[in-house]
């Protein structure tokens, strides 16, 4: 049998022992023409990615890769757009389900957990295909801070200090990591969670923006990128500290001023 003898089914696995129909959700991902980014500090979770209108007639505020899933809980989506509706709408089904059962507001991580493993069940079952997005998750949890998870659809799920997905995924890790290093004087290669609690809220911020125009080597206007955050920090306004919220124009432009003086 040849390799697209294999691919035709989800749940066969080849004689290397890969699941080609799982792999082909990956390359959806990157072949999305998107990158996102997401970075944490001290008290403040970041995501940024590029914001794309095809076509002049559309109105651009309907077009997004940031959702909401709680009020403390957002993400931004990669891949394809219809899935990560698909994707979104069962996360808020499941957290608003956890809040009814317990009485709290659903973490983070726990979130992310729940989702992967329902992403687990795509790759195994004939009835459904796995879905071509990679989710990446940031929120407050009250006992941890900041978090960060990144979902795929093989569904693998792991916390992050820093993390991107998409199109220039490498380069962006790649920069990520490098600056990572030099964080805490010098010592963020041997202390991530250290380097990690020395950024503030303005940091992580021009962090991301820095990662993500040096990866596409532009400098990006208010209207070509989204940011959505969650900051406990002090420079954040007390009615939107601990929730999630995605940035507006204005606040984007200050931002990328800021980036591009510091320059």
């Amino acid at each position: 049998m040849s390799r697209t003898s294999y691919d035709r089914f989800l749940t066969v696995f080849s004689p290397e022992g890969r699941l080609y129909q799982v792999e082909y959700a990956f390359k959806a991902i990157s072949g999305s023409g998107h990158t996102a980014i997401a970075v944490r500090g001290k008290d403040t979770a970041v995501v940024i990615t590029q914001k794309k209108v095809p076509d002049k007639l559309l109105d651009a505020s309907t077009i997004t890769h940031l959702f909401s899933i709680t009020p403390t809980i957002g993400c931004v989506m990669t891949g394809l757009i219809a899935d990560a509706r698909a994707q979104v709408m069962r996360a808020r089904a499941e957290a608003a389900e956890f809040r009814y059962k317990y009485g709290y507001e659903i973490t983070p991580d726990a979130l992310s957990r729940r989702m992967a493993n329902i992403n687990q069940v795509y790759t195994q079952r004939a009835g459904m295909r796995p879905l071509g997005i990679s989710m990446i998750l940031i929120g407050s949890d009250p006992e941890l801070g900041p978090s960060c998870f990144k979902l795929d659809p093989a569904g693998y799920f792991v916390g992050y200090h820093a993390t991107s997905a998409g199109q220039k995924q490498q380069e962006a890790m790649n920069h990520l990591e490098k600056k990572w290093k030099k964080l805490d004087s010098g010592r963020g290669a041997d202390d991530a969670v250290k380097a990690g609690q020395t950024l503030s809220r303005a940091e992580v911020i021009e962090l991301a923006i820095e990662a993500i125009s040096t990866v596409h080597a532009t400098d990006f206007k208010p209207g070509e990128v989204e940011i959505g955050i969650v900051s406990d920090g002090e420079d954040e306004d007390p009615k939107t500290r601990g929730q999630w919220r995605v940035m507006n124009e204005e606040e984007i432009e200050r931002h990328l001023l800021a980036y591009a003086e510091k320059d």
